[in-house]
């Protein structure tokens, strides 16, 4: 997504559950504008982040890109590996439409995990659930752990929290860019586990600027299995083309009543 909510594309929940299925540093100098935005309060921050996402959303046509999804599982009763590439387009306000490039590997890890992933991730765009999954006050509670700055860019380390259980959030840390107020990493959980064979799923999610606009780069999601197994999942993100309807404003407004 272009973090007009901040969903990770592919729910965390649901790629623990699917994975389930498998049988048996240096601190460097910044700007100095965004060193004076670490100073924002918890407030602050998350309401440009929300009032950027949303801005964000509304300047936003369509856009294509492909991605390639990697899964592989060691473990009980053997190996397993599956790969799919996969073209997307997506339009405004909530619409993506997939189509298969290739396919190799494992037939049931692409038909059963891979694929499925990419039908619930049109199931988290369904307008039933658009709220319910979008980062803000109403699904979360926020907490200020820290701020970092590298190179040239500075971020606010916030800790996430869902109000709610639902498949398609999760608890963790992310990374807010100080400057777009962005989110720009994602370290984090599902907000329960979604399956009595998961003990644990870590997710890595990275976000880079294309023009004016935060889309994924690159999701790695490694499960821990009952009975010693172990899946990692990997999505890279690639060849974007934008279609924007407006250009993002630059300037980064006061939240309302700030």
């Amino acid at each position: 997504m272009f973090t007009r909510g901040c969903r990770i594309s592919v729910p965390i929940a649901v790629i623990a559950a699917l994975i389930a299925l498998i049988p048996n540093g240096a601190r460097a100098q910044a700007p100095a504008k965004a060193q004076a935005d670490l100073q924002l309060t918890l407030d602050e921050v998350v309401q440009r982040l929300v009032l950027r996402n949303a801005e964000r959303a509304k300047a936003l046509a369509s856009y294509h890109g492909r991605r390639i999804y990697v899964l592989d599982y060691t473990g009980f009763p053997m190996a397993l590996h599956g790969e799919l590439t996969v073209d997307m387009n997506y339009s405004a306000p909530a619409t993506k439409e997939f189509k298969v490039v290739s396919e190799t590997g494992n037939k049931w890890i692409v038909d059963r995990i891979l694929k499925r992933l990419i039908e619930t991730e049109r199931e988290a765009l369904d307008a039933g659930n658009r709220d319910s999954v979008a980062l803000n006050p109403r699904n979360y509670d926020f907490k200020m752990l820290d701020h970092e700055c590298s190179n040239d860019t500075c971020s606010y380390i916030l800790g996430v929290e869902p109000k709610v259980p639902n498949k398609f959030l999760y608890r963790g840390r992310i990374w807010v860019d100080a400057t777009d107020f962005a989110v720009s990493r994602v370290e984090a959980e599902p907000a329960q586990n979604p399956s009595f064979w998961i003990r644990k799923t870590v997710i890595h999610h990275s976000y880079e600027k294309v023009g004016d606009f935060w889309l994924p780069a690159e999701n790695e999601s490694v499960s821990s299995l009952r009975l010693d197994g172990r899946a990692t999942l990997t999505i890279k993100y690639e060849n974007y083309e934008i279609n924007p309807v407006h250009a993002v404003k630059d300037a980064n407004p006061a939240p309302a009543g700030h």
